[in-house]
């Protein structure tokens, strides 16, 4: 219950946090000092989210699996942010880029499933 949990906390956290930090993209003719204010007001949601998602993990995952998921959530979360909201093409090199980090995630948790090397 609780990682099932986790996950969707994390998830929800993670869409509030790329809003926050790159949601103002398409807002450039806004003062910095605007979009900055709104950013803080977003990002307080993020951390309602996130911190309890942390806490709940954390009693089934150690803290460098809550990253490593947290990480991977984060970047899933941005591909499909980046193509819907911004309107900007998943390119090969980036997803590459995602394939290696899925391989490194892989390797922080493989030892949950006999794998350790």
């Amino acid at each position: 219950m609780n990682f099932l949990l986790t996950i969707t906390l994390l998830i929800l956290s993670n869409i509030f946090m790329t809003v926050a930090w790159y949601g103002h993209l398409r807002f450039m003719d806004r003062p910095l000092w605007v979009v900055v204010i709104a950013s803080w007001g977003i990002a307080f949601f993020e951390y309602c989210l996130q911190v309890p998602a942390n806490r709940f993990g954390y009693h089934a995952l150690t803290a460098y699996e809550l990253k490593t998921l947290q990480e991977v959530i984060t970047l899933t979360v941005f591909i499909v942010f980046a193509q819907l909201y911004l309107g900007e093409q998943l390119r090969p090199k980036h997803l590459a880029g995602f394939i290696l980090l899925t391989v490194a995630a892989w390797m922080v948790f493989q030892d949950r499933y006999g794998l350790e090397w």
